[in-house]
């Protein structure tokens, strides 16, 4: 995952909370509207972006994880 696609994830993320304490959203359809307002927020702004910079944000990049690295089990 490329820097871009984290900070635009944490935007969809933290948009979404906002909206949902906003609207004090509980069950599911609430916080799925909540999730749609969010994600449309991170969506918008991505999309400025790629037209501002003419480039994607979205790359086939993939974390792996280093061999070294433990896995808590």
């Amino acid at each position: 995952m490329s820097e871009e696609e984290l900070i635009f994830t944490t935007l969809a993320e933290l948009s979404t909370r906002k909206m949902a304490e906003k609207e004090n959203a509980t069950g599911l359809s609430e916080n799925k509207k909540a999730a749609k307002s969010g994600g449309g927020i991170a969506k918008r702004a991505k999309e400025e972006l790629e037209e501002k910079t003419g480039q994607r944000v979205i790359s086939k990049a993939n974390f792996l994880r280093d061999a070294s690295m433990k896995i808590i089990e």
